[in-house]
């Protein structure tokens, strides 16, 4: 990874004295996926190994016609620069933790894949090339990291044309099986344990207001009532927000804090966007 030298020295002396949690339970708590860490750089060397043993190779055709000059060379790498940066948040960000993927599906969100599998369909998550993944987090609490900190957790992929364009293409029949999706769990209080329902109504809420496509997806959610005695045994949850962003062949998610409002994600959309045009092809 490219991480700039001065960023890494000042988050060293920020958290000197922060005694962090471990990041499976911040990842867990903060419904990031699990991903294994990859050097991107790999892939823009075997790419660039390929293009080496094309150029070795005899010719047994008619040679290709170069491009012009001025044409933009295909872009492969995600670089840190085209991820959102501190400046395009209103809080202070403090601490950025950043992965990089090879071959990892675009889940839009966990949840949306469960009730689709539930109902013995395929998730329908599309497959990307590679990624590179962030949380923005606040300056943590009483020198403890906690998942409430986390500001906005953004999934940055590459994927092939096509695909990036059959993402947005399916969203509404993606979503359309759990417009209304019944889940049921244990639910535990100080007291006891209830077998509790909590109602999950998935839409596509907004469309078109960013890049080449964009989307906000919401998951609007019932309080747990005990299935036996039709108890409400809390209140309903904030609903559950993403944003999802197309430009060229990437696409972003974006989630922000559990207290955050559609046109605040639409916002940070819109700066998403505009980040991403520097690792997008065709180049914006």
């Amino acid at each position: 990874m490219r991480d700039d030298p001065t960023l890494v020295e000042q988050i060293q002396r920020d958290l000197r004295d922060v005694r962090w949690l471990g990041p499976e339970e911040i990842r867990a708590q903060a419904r990031r996926r699990s991903q294994r860490r990859i050097v991107v750089a790999t892939v823009v060397l075997a790419l660039a190994g390929v293009s080496a043993a094309a150029v070795a190779a005899p010719r047994t055709s008619p040679p290709v016609v170069q491009p012009a000059a001025s044409a933009s060379p295909t872009r492969h790498e995600i670089t840190l620069d085209a991820l959102l940066q501190p400046e395009d948040l209103p809080l202070p960000v403090y601490v950025e933790l950043s992965q990089a993927g090879l071959g990892e599906p675009v889940r839009l969100e966990d949840t949306l894949g469960r009730c689709r599998t539930s109902q013995g369909r395929s998730d329908g998550w599309q497959m990307s090339i590679l990624s590179r993944s962030q949380t923005l987090m606040r300056k943590p609490t009483q020198g403890v990291l906690v998942p409430g900190d986390a500001l906005v957790m953004q999934d940055l992929f590459r994927l092939t044309p096509e695909t990036a364009r059959q993402l947005f293409t399916s969203l509404d029949d993606l979503v359309a099986p759990c417009a209304e999706w019944r889940s049921v769990a244990q639910w535990d209080t100080p007291d006891t344990s209830h077998t509790a329902e909590v109602i999950h109504r998935w839409a596509v809420v907004q469309r078109g207001f960013a890049g080449d496509d964009a989307a906000i997806l919401r998951d609007s959610l019932t309080g747990p009532r005990d299935v036996q005695t039709g108890q409400t045994l809390a209140k309903a949850p904030p609903p559950t927000l993403l944003a999802v962003v197309r430009v060229g062949d990437t696409v972003s998610l974006l989630r922000i804090a559990d207290d955050g409002t559609e046109a605040k994600l639409r916002q940070l959309a819109v700066a998403a966007a505009a980040r991403m045009c520097v690792a997008a092809n065709p180049p914006c």
